[in-house]
């Protein structure tokens, strides 16, 4: 009896709808729409709860610089870090077809501090401010990418005996194409972790504490260490993409520069910023007033 048996098949289309055999809506596509469009709504209620310097007139623009530095830094990332411009001269067209996957996170991080830098100056709008929203509400973008991930049957884990493992009819060798082995879902850990854990982490942040306001950067280097250290957690259970570096995969390797920069921003001290609302009790609901109303019976002056 093969020891696969008894295991989940990872048959899941990769297609919300499929028009043709290689065009219509992706889950990949899917994510990266649903993490923009949490993103944006989050903005909004920081805008609306005064806990924002960027206008709520210009959070579209803010979103479409960031969609572009995402796209751009992921696409070109994983050329440049996992190796595919090796391909390059055989298929150049390849680096443009970013719905069939092959997105670095690493690299659409560096990405959007590009694109977060040029609005911010053309917006007056100080970086280490725009560079704490966009940490509050990345974890979104990652949660969806991941679950995409694991739609899509790619960036497995390594092999595993867990009655949770999963078998993923990509993952087979070229060497032994027939042979299958049930791994380790790797990509929902990084949801939990990356997404779903980083997000509570980060909004409990946001509206719990004054750190937006008094130590700008704080909570974006608060993010970039705390991904690096999952991220190398959940490299522990997944099969490496490309060669190691230094004995390491490239997803550790790349983490560590991460968590040098976080700590960097983690330890500055700056200057509070001013016009911005202080933590009250409770974050706002949906669509309701900021602050709160008061009690019954009392006014503020």
């Amino acid at each position: 009896m093969s020891p696969a048996l008894g295991y989940w098949v990872d048959r899941l289309d990769p297609f919300l709808v499929r028009f043709t055999d290689n065009f219509g809506i992706r889950y990949y596509g899917l994510a990266y729409a649903l993490g923009f469009l949490t993103a944006a709504w989050l903005l909004q209620r920081y805008a609306r709860a005064g806990r924002s310097l960027l206008p709520a007139a210009r959070i579209a623009d803010f979103m479409v610089a960031a969609v572009v530095g995402v796209v751009l830094g992921g696409r070109i990332g994983s050329y440049i870090l996992y190796d595919a411009w090796r391909s390059f001269a055989t298929d150049p067209l390849a680096i443009l077809r970013v719905w069939e996957g092959g997105m670095a996170s690493h690299g659409g991080m560096i990405g959007v501090i590009l694109a977060v830098a040029w609005f911010g100056r053309s917006a007056r709008i100080p970086f280490l401010h725009l560079a704490d929203l966009v940490a509050s509400t990345a974890p979104a973008g990652l949660f969806f990418g991941r679950i995409a991930n694991f739609i899509n049957g790619e960036l497995w884990g390594k092999a595993a005996n867990l009655p949770w493992a999963v078998i993923f009819p990509r993952s087979a060798s070229p060497e032994e194409p027939g042979l299958l082995v049930p791994r380790h879902p790797s990509q929902l850990y990084e949801a939990a972790l990356e997404g779903a854990l980083l997000l509570v982490y980060m909004q409990w942040r946001f509206w719990r504490s004054d750190v937006v306001r008094a130590r700008p950067g704080r909570l974006a280097g608060e993010f970039l260490v705390l991904y690096a250290c999952v991220r190398i957690a959940c490299e522990a259970f997944r099969e490496p993409d490309a060669s190691l570096i230094l004995g390491m995969s490239r997803g550790t390797f790349y983490s560590l520069f991460l968590i040098a920069f976080g700590l960097l921003l983690w330890a500055r001290r700056g200057e509070p910023l001013g016009g911005l609302q202080a933590p009250a009790a409770t974050p706002p609901s949906p669509g309701g007033p900021w602050p709160p109303s008061a009690p019954r019976g009392h006014r503020r002056g």
